[in-house]
């Protein structure tokens, strides 16, 4: 049962606000600790049904404002955004408690699979359950996109972007922070002079 009380009659940033201000240090750990007992395949669709659409932590720009910070650090996405969230709910507390939560069941289930991985590892039964997750992981991974790309892709120029972006990190194999930095720079003055002309046009 979520925290956060949805409001028909709020605005989404007004619910934002208010879902806010009842996370507890203990609610983030809790949350958290359910995203890494349960993300399996792929952390970020689990976060953005827990953050967002249960919680209502962040909305949908926000949400991609921090994965992408996640994904340009170093370190895992999901520790990534459980610091930077953490720390935005409260403070350095929440974002300890955020990345003890996300980690400890991890930590635990790949020990215990480790263990079992090494004893039974070469059984034709654990090989199609690998391939099974894996699948399910990319449909996963795709249906988030799918989400997020509704509300986050304001232009469809924009696509071209996505386009580029796979085409340097699958194809032409540039690590992500390079590419990240120089398709974040071209979009950035792309975009950039539209919402300048539009800001003097309505002066």
């Amino acid at each position: 049962m979520s925290d956060a009380v949805v409001n028909p009659a709020l605005t989404e940033s007004q619910l934002v606000a208010a879902a806010r201000a009842k996370a507890t240090t203990a609610s983030i750990f809790r949350e958290f600790l359910i995203i890494g007992a349960t993300s399996f395949g792929g952390v970020v669709p689990y976060l953005r049904n827990s953050l967002l659409t249960k919680n209502h932590w962040v909305d949908d720009k926000e949400f991609v404002e921090l994965l992408s910070i996640s994904q340009s650090l170093p370190g895992l996405n999901a520790t990534n955004m459980a610091v930077l969230l953490g720390d935005r709910l409260r403070g350095w507390m929440g974002a300890a408690a955020a990345v003890v939560g996300v980690c400890l069941p991890g930590a635990v289930i790949m020990l215990l699979a480790g263990i079992a991985y090494r004893i039974r590892g070469d059984h034709a039964l654990v090989t199609y359950m690998l391939k099974g997750v894996a699948a399910a992981a990319a449909g996963l991974l795709l249906s988030t996109v799918i989400q997020l790309g509704k509300k986050s892709l304001s232009q469809h120029f924009d696509l071209v972007f996505v386009l580029i972006t796979v085409l340097l990190v699958n194809r032409l194999h540039v690590s992500v922070p390079r590419t990240l930095i120089a398709v974040g720079i071209v979009a950035i003055l792309f975009h950039y002079p539209r919402k300048a002309a539009k800001e003097d046009a309505s002066q």
